[in-house]
């Protein structure tokens, strides 16, 4: 079995926990947003942990910040729809914030990785 050694780097670990923590919160959201608000902030949020890995695996510095890129994106798509959930009081207060807090910590590693492929 290959391993590529993406688990040793910063930023997919930190990508990795507001993943699971949005999977943990959004199996509370209403049944009718399964197919949509749901299945979309699942996306994102593990796109973010996915193009990080993908990026990666590529071997290659110009595909990496490529997929960084993404990763980026992806996660400013998660912190709208994390807000818009809580618009909707589908999140607590206290969740709302731990989600946020967590998808900070990870955007700030995130921009410094991307910023020093350049």
């Amino acid at each position: 079995m290959i391993r590529y050694s993406y688990k040793k780097l910063i930023a997919w670990e930190k990508a990795d926990v507001p993943a699971k923590e949005i999977y943990r919160l959004s199996a509370k959201f209403p049944k009718a947003e399964v197919y949509g608000l749901t299945s979309q902030l699942r996306r994102s949020s593990l796109s973010v942990a996915l193009n990080i890995i993908e990026g990666y695996a590529r071997n290659n510095k110009k595909e990496f910040r490529h997929f960084l890129r993404i990763a980026y994106a992806s996660l400013v798509e998660a912190e709208y729809l994390l807000e818009f959930a809580f618009s909707q009081k589908y999140l607590t207060d206290g969740d709302f914030e731990k989600s946020d807090k967590l998808r900070n910590e990870c955007g700030k590693v995130l921009w410094k990785l991307l910023k020093s492929q350049f």
